[in-house]
C-alpha cells in the first residue's frame, strides 16, 4: 500500500503491528484497532481473542454467520485451530494475564497512563466492554488512537477529566503524529510519525512529556 495515500487511522495500525510478537495472544477493541491485522508481517504468527469467546478471530474470508462476531458485534471469521468457549473462560484468560497485548481506543490518556475510554457523562453507551478487565489483566497496553478529538482537543492531557477505564496502565500511545511510552508514571516521546516534528506534537499534547535520547539526537 501506498504510505503516502493511507489515512491517519491507517498509520496508527500499521505502527501498532509493528509492535506484535511471534506467538503472541493479542486483544483488539473495536473500531481503529480492527484494522491493525491487515499489517501484521507474514513472518510472524499472532492469535487474536476476542472475549465474548473464542481465539483464532480473522476477518471474514467469504460467507458472513450471523452466529460469529467479534465483542463489537462486527461480522467475523475463525482460523483453523481456534476455539470457542464461554464468557467465564474467556475473561478467565484475561484475568489470568494469559493475553499478551490489548489495544484499545482511548478518549483520554494522561501523563501518569490513566485511560478513560467507556464513556462520555450523558452519552448512551451499549456498556463497557471488557475493557476494564483487560487494561488489568494484559501483559501489555497499547492505545491507538488519534490525536486529537472531533472538537480539535488534545487527547493526551495532564490529567483525565472523564471516567476512568484503568489507573496507571498504559504503556504505549501509538498516534497519527507520534509514538509515546510511559513508565514510572512519565510519559516519553519515543518516535515521531514521518513529516512530524517535536513543535507540532508538543502544541497538540496537554500532558507534559519527556524526549527520548535518539529523537533529541536526530533535531539536534
Amino acid at each position: 500500500m501506498n504510505k503516502t495515500l493511507i489515512s491517519a487511522k491507517e498509520r496508527i495500525a500499521q505502527r501498532v503491528a509493528q509492535e506484535l510478537q511471534n506467538g503472541d495472544l493479542v486483544n483488539l477493541g473495536i473500531g481503529l484497532p480492527t484494522l491493525i491485522p491487515s499489517y501484521i508481517s507474514n513472518n510472524i504468527q499472532v492469535t487474536f481473542q476476542s472475549e465474548n469467546g473464542f481465539i483464532g478471530l480473522s476477518s471474514v474470508e467469504d460467507n458472513v454467520s450471523p452466529d460469529l462476531v467479534n465483542a463489537g458485534g462486527q461480522p467475523a471469521g475463525i482460523k483453523q485451530g481456534g476455539a470457542f468457549f464461554d464468557s467465564a473462560f474467556s475473561f478467565e484468560l484475561i484475568r489470568g494475564g494469559h493475553v499478551d497485548v490489548t489495544v484499545l481506543g482511548g478518549l483520554e490518556v494522561d501523563q501518569e497512563g490513566n485511560l478513560a475510554n467507556w464513556i462520555i457523562p450523558g452519552k448512551l453507551v451499549p456498556g463497557m466492554g471488557g475493557a476494564m478487565d483487560l487494561v488489568t489483566g494484559a501483559k501489555k497496553v497499547i492505545i491507538a488512537m488519534e490525536h486529537l478529538s472531533k472538537k480539535e482537543e488534545p487527547k493526551i492531557v495532564k490529567k483525565c477529566k472523564l471516567p476512568l477505564t484503568g489507573s496507571n496502565v498504559v504503556d504505549m500511545i501509538v498516534t497519527e503524529l507520534a509514538v509515546f511510552k510511559i513508565e514510572n508514571k512519565e510519559l516519553t516521546l519515543i518516535e515521531l510519525m514521518p513529516g512530524v516534528g517535536v513543535d507540532e506534537v508538543r502544541d497538540k499534547t496537554e500532558a507534559d512529556f519527556n524526549i527520548h535520547e535518539d529523537i533529541k539526537t536526530k533535531i539536534n
